[in-house]
């Protein structure tokens, strides 16, 4: 059983808040489509503790809210179509993961049989809707405004649940990053669907066209995949660096489809006075070919010394696990894992990690792993490509005194 609120008759009189014994209905404010048009009103909202008793249905005057039988949906699934990419941009670029999601989206989509659409909320970026669709995007919408140049959440979700409401996409996927993770449930909420998050792998099933969503569950020792088989959109955040990039056609068109992207006074509840960039130093893990990344086998933080002079040997940047992390050793923004980034380089060196299936999670994927370490028996062995059993302290000096010779 399920509750469905049916918000174009939600007066937001409030009685099936005081009626439920759950204290599972909130109200909220929300855009949504009426006879006179589109406009905010405050409706209420089925939160997670709902039982589906039904002492709500009973009490609303209006006929507003429904209790569906066992395998009813709340939504025509008909109307929904399309795959949509959540195009992340920060200071007038698009993120990587973004471009992930267009070469995942055109394979999601062509399986699905329907159009790959970008989402773009941004001031005067007009360059980035010609980019999406070299990247493979069929349509673009657009939302331009002020408002648009810095991510916040209300004016992002207004804009992008406006365009939802609107068009109806079957598929709804963002990255799984700070913006990403913020945006995504608010969404999810707003559209009263589900979200999956950190997802690796997306497929569609044959059968009935829905998205399975698979993420890893139970501290990454086993893959669960999920489905939303009763409302819509499906959403999924995805992590960076899991996905392959689309090859980049120069030239290539789309249908462009600008969105109001107007705001009345207290919609935008904050404001950005002033972006502060972190003092550390700044390292692109998801973007990098080579990572040397150090772990608890250091022994201590001065091993990151050694660590750093390696990379730097190779052209390479410096990543930790989550022990070195935990350690006070280094920043977190090193972090490849499960809880950290992760990360596809050409080549991962892992020195001094045991291979913990957390850390393994975000790295794996790589082409070549290299994994130095005194313990023979680590796990790290087990999926690396070439394997090293010794003293890092030794091996790595011995590799970088190899190159500068191989180098003269």
């Amino acid at each position: 059983m399920a509750i469905l609120i049916h918000e174009d008759k939600c007066k937001g009189c409030q009685k099936c808040i005081k009626v439920c014994p759950f204290n599972a209905i909130t109200m909220q404010n929300k855009l949504v489509k009426t006879d006179e048009g589109e406009k905010t009103k405050n409706i209420a909202v089925i939160g997670a503790a709902c039982t589906s008793c039904g002492a709500c249905v009973d009490e609303c005057p209006f006929g507003a809210i429904e209790k569906l039988e066992e395998g009813a949906t709340g939504v025509d699934i008909s109307l929904y179509h399309d795959v949509w990419v959540f195009a992340e941009q920060r200071d007038g670029a698009l993120m990587s993961v973004s471009i992930e999601l267009m070469g995942e989206g055109r394979k999601l989509a062509d399986q699905i049989g329907c159009k790959l659409c970008a989402i773009l909320c941004a001031d005067n970026a007009d360059n980035l809707v010609d980019e999406l669709f070299e990247y493979g995007a069929d349509k673009v919408y657009y939302a331009n405004a002020p408002e648009l140049k810095s991510y916040n959440t209300d004016a992002y979700t207004k804009a992008i649940y406006k365009a939802i409401i609107t068009y109806k996409p079957e598929v709804v996927l963002l990255g799984a990053t700070h913006i990403g993770r913020d945006l995504g449930p608010c969404l999810a909420v707003h559209c009263g669907t589900g979200l999956t998050a950190d997802c690796t792998k997306l497929d569609i099933d044959p059968e009935d066209k829905k998205l399975m969503q698979t993420r890893p569950a139970f501290g990454g020792n086993l893959m669960a995949t999920i489905l939303c088989p009763r409302h819509r959109p499906q959403m999924s955040t995805v992590r960076p660096g899991v996905m392959e990039k689309p090859q980049r056609v120069p030239g290539r068109k789309g249908e462009l489809v600008k969105l109001d992207a107007t705001f009345a006074d207290g919609d935008i509840r904050e404001k950005v006075l002033e972006v502060v960039k972190g003092l550390t130093e700044q390292v692109s893990l998801t973007d990098a070919k080579i990572i040397v990344s150090g772990g608890a086998g250091l022994g201590r933080p001065e091993g990151f010394e050694l660590i750093k002079q390696f990379a730097d040997k190779l052209g390479g940047v410096v990543g930790s696990s989550r022990a070195a992390v935990d350690a006070g050793w280094i920043d977190h923004s090193h972090q490849v894992g499960q809880t950290g980034t992760t990360v596809k380089p050409q080549i991962y060196f892992a020195c001094g990690i045991s291979g913990a299936i957390q850390h393994l999670a975000g790295m794996q994927n790589s082409d070549y792993i290299v994994a130095i370490n005194k313990n023979e028996d680590a796990p790290i062995f087990e999926v690396a490509d070439y394997g090293i059993v010794g003293d890092l302290y030794k091996v790595i000096p011995a590799i970088m005194e190899a190159l500068d010779a191989m180098a003269k």
